[in-house]
């Protein structure tokens, strides 16, 4: 029976997910509203009652963030409504919006990454020990095969 439960919230979850999505970019007037607004994951409780809502919002500065995620709270009861009308379920899970900042880490890391790389490439010069090293092993593997 508990797989049973665990289903029902995982499928409630992504149909919330998917209509989350249009709710957000078709029917959300407010024009203080970033519209670029990116839900990445919807956690509902196991009773059905709650879900969190994380989004992100792309190209959107972070001093931002705060005002939208508090405009989104603030239509929490509307955005409910809406939801109510599109799917088909006894309960209607209460929603509450968090800030999803996996994205913004995923492109600080990345860029992080791609500088140090830069960096290194830069500080090599062209045909190092490094590069002439890495053919040798290469040959060798090859004549290990042949073996």
């Amino acid at each position: 029976m508990a797989h049973k439960e665990f289903s029902r919230v995982d499928r409630l979850s992504q149909q919330l997910q998917k209509e989350l999505a249009v709710i957000l970019q078709r029917e959300i007037k407010d024009p203080r509203l970033h519209h670029m607004i990116t839900v990445s994951q919807v956690d509902v409780s196991r009773d059905l009652s709650y879900a969190k809502i994380y989004v992100t919002f792309l190209g959107l500065e972070q001093d931002k963030v705060k005002d939208n995620l508090k405009i989104l709270n603030d239509a929490k009861g509307f955005i409910r409504g809406l939801i109510g009308k599109r799917i088909q379920t006894r309960i209607v899970p209460q929603v509450q919006f968090y800030y999803d900042s996996t994205l913004d880490e995923g492109i600080r890391l990345t860029a992080l990454v791609e500088s140090a790389r830069r960096a290194d490439e830069a500080k090599r010069p062209a045909g190092s020990a490094d590069d002439a090293s890495d053919n040798d092993t290469d040959n060798g593997t090859e004549s290990d095969k042949q073996d």
